[in-house]
């Protein structure tokens, strides 16, 4: 039987397609982009077989395991497993720590004639690679994206190969407004997203990074320590766009994009902004918040009258003239040292190719 030791960058890095056996509860807690959770046994089997080892020792749970996962269901599981090997040939397998459950699936696809090669160390390993990756990976130097809100900070970060979109790894812009509309992953899933990512830099020749500057919480995925104590010692560009188009472009994020994420339910673009500026409620008061909730709206009364998405200008305007601008430009300021550049967008990508030319792709292409 062939065996997959400690390539673990290229597994990672080239996404590899990995069959997680790990029983459901265990992969929701953490996995990986490219594997799939196929699991030798159930939650609630796992769970007996947990409770006999406890009891009766290792080799009374083996004889149990065999047992729960024998004849129809050891048949059922096998062609499932054969079926996901059929879509992904170069498919590798692990469970926890590349111990017996692999080991067992591994001789039982072996004796259907599909030999497999097993992760060495399993998920316990690759997890731990991806945690040094994080430790690592970011003590090369690197920049921090700053500018006021609606600057169109991700959409320019998309644009260079040194970008590390933290946003999309976390499904949450990082703002009161910031929830996708669907669930975050575990705060787990965010950080092998983030290792994931930063291993493909390096093994792209990509040695300098650059992120949005955030928080130390996206939503409610926490950004590695090592990364957000670098982040706060390194150089900032500060993206700098007009007013007005900061306005556009928060209409176009968290109106016009989340309508067609909404699929054009105007009820449920009416929830989730109510719901955003609701978050605000403490720091705005319940006179502020109420007026800006009634602008609000009727700015959504008049999209369902077919008058489009402009009527919410208003409440955007005001709250980046009184909330969101007087708190970042205190936020800033605390960080001019660290101020290597100011500029628009295309001054900034002129700016950062000059420097990193072998890092980065042609600067009209980053403008």
């Amino acid at each position: 039987m062939t065996e997959l030791t400690t390539d673990y960058d290229m597994l990672l890095g080239e996404g590899i397609p990995m069959l997680d056996l790990r029983a459901p509860v265990e992969f929701t807690q953490g996995a990986f982009p490219s594997a799939t959770n196929l699991p030798l046994m159930t939650d609630d089997e796992r769970a007996r077989v947990g409770t006999c080892y406890k009891q009766q020792g290792q080799q009374a749970a083996i004889t149990l395991g065999h047992r729960l996962v024998s004849g129809e269901v050891r048949e059922r599981r096998i062609q499932a497993w054969l079926a996901w090997l059929d879509t992904h040939p170069q498919g590798v397998i692990y469970c926890f720590r590349g111990g017996l459950r692999s080991q067992t699936v591994q001789q039982w696809l072996h004796d259907a004639g599909r030999p497999v090669p097993r992760v060495e160390g399993g998920y316990k390993a690759l997890r731990r690679h991806l945690l040094r990756e994080i430790e690592l990976g970011f003590a090369t130097p690197g920049y921090v994206l700053a500018g006021l809100t609606g600057s169109g900070k991700t959409d320019w970060l998309s644009r260079t190969p040194l970008a590390l979109d933290l946003e999309a790894y976390a499904h949450h812009r990082g703002s009161s407004f910031g929830h996708w509309g669907e669930p975050q992953p575990s705060p787990i899933d965010f950080e092998n997203r983030l290792a994931i990512a930063r291993i493909r830099q390096r093994r792209a020749g990509i040695g300098p990074w650059l992120v949005e500057d955030e928080s130390a919480m996206i939503g409610r995925c926490p950004l590695p320590l090592p990364l957000y104590q670098r982040m706060q010692q390194s150089p900032l560009l500060v993206l700098e766009v007009p007013f007005e188009q900061r306005v556009r472009q928060i209409q176009h994020d968290y109106v016009d994009l989340m309508q067609l994420r909404f699929g054009n339910d105007l009820v449920r673009l009416g929830d989730y902004l109510q719901g955003g500026l609701q978050r605000l409620y403490k720091r705005l008061g319940d006179r502020e918040w109420r007026r800006l909730s009634a602008i609000m709206d009727e700015a959504l009364a008049g999209q369902s009258q077919g008058l489009g998405s402009d009527g919410h200008q208003a409440w955007i305007t005001e709250l980046l003239e009184r909330y969101y601008d007087p708190i970042y430009r205190r936020h800033l300021a605390e960080k001019e040292a660290r101020v290597v550049k100011r500029g628009d967008a295309g001054e900034l990508a002129d700016w950062l190719a000059r420097r990193h030319h072998a890092d980065t792709t042609p600067t009209h292409s980053l403008c």
